[in-house]
């Protein structure tokens, strides 16, 4: 029996059956027949998620539904289909002067993955990619195709939906001229970093930082003996068109957008990621700093936070709230959990909302009363798929 593992391996299961689809016609079939059958069926993007929101009974493999379909320079639009991956948008976007508006530092996640979890970069002025969602086909839970367009009173719903509402066949999203980045590191005290916090967030097109509350969390990042614990190090970017490459310094990088957002990361954590109110920003990075201490050694890995603009998907944990995004990993195999519920409860004050693709605590109550338009999302999952083939355990918990 085939089993299915996520990048990290803290989530699998064994599904009675993998199905590989190659076209539309072919998602349509399963989903049919899981109907008729009374079981359940769901596909996965490239499996960055640590949260168990794939497991299903059949998996559909849509591997083959990958590539860009269309590029239409004057409206700005992308048409892709799902396993596109972000950094299949790159070149053939730049070649045509164009560029994603705003990405994370994994570049190798599926578009549709990427959308379906609220996946996001950094910027205060720059939403999350489920934000530049403009249209899509996609099979609902009775096998029928369902095309949205950026009129269709439903795209709200959709753009953030962890695949509850149907599986994309093709995606439409908007995108920018092109854009260079250079893309810079400074080391610097915490108490540094917080008094420039305000006006850092303003001034860049991206900001974010790791606070690394130890020197073995400083030995992470290659800068023990650098006077590094209790310091972040900030990671800023900004359009630089212009700039010669010669005047940067090192550990400092210049290049189209698409070159300078990824970075290189070994599958060598856990992680809980919330989205916290900004205009809380100073007391959350107060408080979180001093509960991280508290938990040492737990805790020895860097707290990374960034900022993220608001937006208009129903469950997207930016919902009309600008956000601190506060993200806190752990080493696999370590007994963390007391540690992470203990953060959990910490951003429950400040009203957190989860990423979907990252551990959490939710409960379909503590939902209800963070997402204003919870209730309404329900409502129009149920309506895109009346017999809850696109449950799943996890998912059936949060938002049956």
């Amino acid at each position: 029996m085939t089993t299915w593992s996520n990048w990290v391996g803290n989530q699998s299961f064994a599904p009675r059956q993998v199905v590989a689809t190659a076209d539309e016609e072919s998602v349509q079939e399963q989903v049919r027949a899981a109907v008729a059958g009374s079981y359940r069926v769901r596909t996965f993007g490239t499996g960055h998620s640590f949260t168990p929101i794939v497991e299903t009974d059949v998996l559909l493999d849509t591997t083959a539904l990958r590539g860009i379909v269309e590029i239409d320079e004057p409206a700005r639009r992308v048409r892709a289909l799902p396993k596109t991956t972000i950094g299949d948008f790159g070149k053939p976007l730049w070649e045509r002067g164009l560029a994603l508006a705003n990405q994370g530092d994994i570049d190798t996640q599926s578009i549709a993955g990427a959308v379906a979890t609220a996946t996001h970069g950094s910027g205060r002025r720059l939403p999350n990619l489920s934000a530049t969602v403009t249209g899509a086909r996609l099979v609902d839970g009775t096998g029928e195709i369902v095309v949205i367009d950026a009129s269709h009173p439903d795209l709200p719903a959709l753009q953030a939906s962890i695949g509850l509402m149907g599986i994309m066949t093709e995606l439409e999203i908007e995108v920018v001229p092109a854009y260079e980045l250079a893309a810079r590191t400074d080391v610097l005290p915490f108490a540094e970093m917080l008094e420039t916090f305000a006006d850092d967030i303003d001034r860049y097109r991206h900001y974010g930082f790791f606070w690394m509350p130890t020197d073995a969390s400083a030995e992470l990042y290659n800068l023990s003996g650098a006077g590094a614990d209790d310091c972040v190090l900030k990671r800023y970017l900004e359009v630089a068109p212009g700039t010669d490459p010669a005047d940067l310094p090192e550990h400092h990088r210049l290049g189209p957008a698409f070159e300078i957002y990824p970075m290189v990361y070994d599958p060598n954590f856990h992680e809980v990621e919330y989205f916290l109110p900004l205009d809380q920003a100073r007391a959350i990075l107060s408080e979180m700093r001093q509960l991280m201490f508290e938990w040492l050694p737990l805790s020895v890995y860097p707290l990374e936070i960034r900022v993220v603009a608001a937006d208009e998907a129903w469950i997207s944990p930016n919902y009309q709230r600008e956000n601190l995004v506060v993200s806190i990993s752990g080493e696999p195999g370590t007994d963390y959990w007391t540690y992470l519920h203990a953060c959990d409860q910490l951003f429950a004050e400040f009203a957190g909302r989860p990423h979907w693709g990252k551990i959490h605590f939710m409960t379909a109550s503590r939902l209800a009363g963070l997402f204003p338009r919870y209730d309404e999302f329900v409502q129009t999952r149920k309506r895109f798929d009346p017999k809850g083939v696109f449950l799943n355990d996890h998912t059936q918990a949060l938002f049956a």
